[in-house]
């Protein structure tokens, strides 16, 4: 069950003026499921990609990155569910290829205005046979208000589908903002979320969509872990449809900009948070805040530390206040010259460790009164400067070895 993760509420979500999306079921792993998704993007829309930074990286992670940078004006994006189409080689390029070649046949585009993406098993052929055959009731399908549908139908292993919607005024305008991600396991993104996709009908130059893209992946989904594999396939889409009728906003630091980036990044976090809510077996959601820090840098380096040691993320299983582990992860984090007698350990409220050691007021049952909450913040002081951060992470249980042992059955 995910952690105080409700189902979204489909008349929260709204459309994106020159966005529409269809979803159907193609037969792509399984008969009975949602798992083709066409999002279709009126011309003058704009659109930027930062994708994994894992070397091994999947077929359509590769193609998306020559599509956008042809320059041609992405028109469509092609998403399935099943199979990742990745350690598939040139067979995987291909097949790849080829769902964009069919695309742009049926809406009378360029191939390159199409970007293709997949999440699922490693290493098996993509049906693409299957995926073609499934595009025409995906496109009958498009509508603007399937933005729920189209969360249901990316799913792996999510046990709920991630989406959410926030507006704010822009020159006196209302601006809309809607987001998709799935995302369960296999989640250290390193640049963004298995797979993410944030729209808006704001007109904002297209000169600034990458950086926005960047700025959005950082603040969000580049603060998540699960477990620490960073997948192979992912990829965040922003997209600006530029519809709203507001003046373009030309400059990020404006404060038209400001205003913009910050309902976003409202939208990325959440979209970020319910990924490791729904981690797969998770049963906590911890926050991670690093301080003291010399850097932000190092104060990630910390926080990355303790969420991905197993130790760790058993005892907030098990709700033990093991609070050596913690101290344990700091120590090993990789900075040469931390000082233990300058550190501060929290959890929530409770003082546990001052200046290195145990605090004197400490007391076991307080530390365990909060290691049994549902959401908890541990929240270090490193005493070397003024530099902090945040990570997001969740426990590891005993479905999360379940899960993945049973991943391909």
């Amino acid at each position: 069950m995910p952690v105080n993760l409700a189902l979204p509420d489909p008349d929260k979500l709204f459309p994106i003026a020159g966005v529409r999306i269809g979803v159907t079921e193609a037969g792509v792993r399984k008969p009975g499921r949602k798992d083709l998704t066409v999002m279709l993007l009126d011309e003058g829309t704009s659109v930027a990609g930062v994708f994994t930074t894992n070397r091994y990286c999947a077929a359509p992670v590769q193609l998306c990155r020559t599509h956008l940078g042809q320059g041609k004006g992405i028109r469509a994006l092609l998403i399935n569910t099943g199979n990742a189409n990745a350690g598939t080689g040139a067979d995987g390029m291909a097949r790849a290829q080829s769902t964009c070649d069919a695309l742009a046949r049926k809406l009378g585009l360029a191939s390159e205005q199409v970007l293709p993406f997949s999440t699922g098993v490693i290493m098996e052929a993509l049906p693409a046979d299957r995926i073609v055959a499934g595009m025409d009731a995906a496109i009958a399908d498009a509508q603007p208000g399937n933005w729920l549908r189209a969360a249901e139908g990316i799913m792996t292993t999510d046990t709920v589908p991630k989406a959410y919607s926030s507006r704010v005024e822009i020159g006196g305008r209302w601006v809309h903002i809607t987001g998709i991600s799935k995302g369960a396991g296999m989640i250290r993104p390193n640049m963004a979320t298995m797979l993410g996709f944030i729209a808006t009908d704001a007109c904002i130059a297209p000169t600034l969509m990458q950086e926005l893209a960047w700025e959005l992946a950082e603040g969000s989904f580049n603060r998540v872990t699960v477990d620490g594999d960073t997948s192979t396939n992912d990829s965040l889409i922003v997209m600006a449809s530029n519809r709203a009728g507001n003046a373009p906003v030309t400059s990020l630091s404006s404060a038209e900009g400001q205003a913009l980036k910050l309902a976003m990044l409202g939208v990325a976090k959440d979209l970020a948070h319910a990924i490791v809510r729904d981690g797969e077996g998770a049963t906590k959601f911890i926050t991670l805040q690093v301080e003291g820090g010399r850097d932000a840098a190092e104060c990630r380096r910390v926080a990355y530390s303790i969420a991905h040691s197993p130790l760790v993320k058993t005892a907030f299983f098990a709700s033990d206040p093991n609070l050596g582990r913690i101290l344990a992860a700091v120590g090993y984090a990789g900075i040469a010259d931390l000082d233990q007698n300058l550190i501060d350990l929290f959890l929530d409220e409770v003082h546990v460790v001052v200046q290195g050691g145990r605090h004197p007021a400490y007391r076991e049952e307080d530390g365990q009164r909060v290691m049994r909450q549902s959401e908890i913040t541990v929240r270090v002081g490193l005493g070397r400067g003024h530099a902090s951060d945040t990570v997001w992470t969740c426990d590891l249980s005993h479905d999360y070895v379940t899960i993945n042992a049973d991943y391909r059955s």
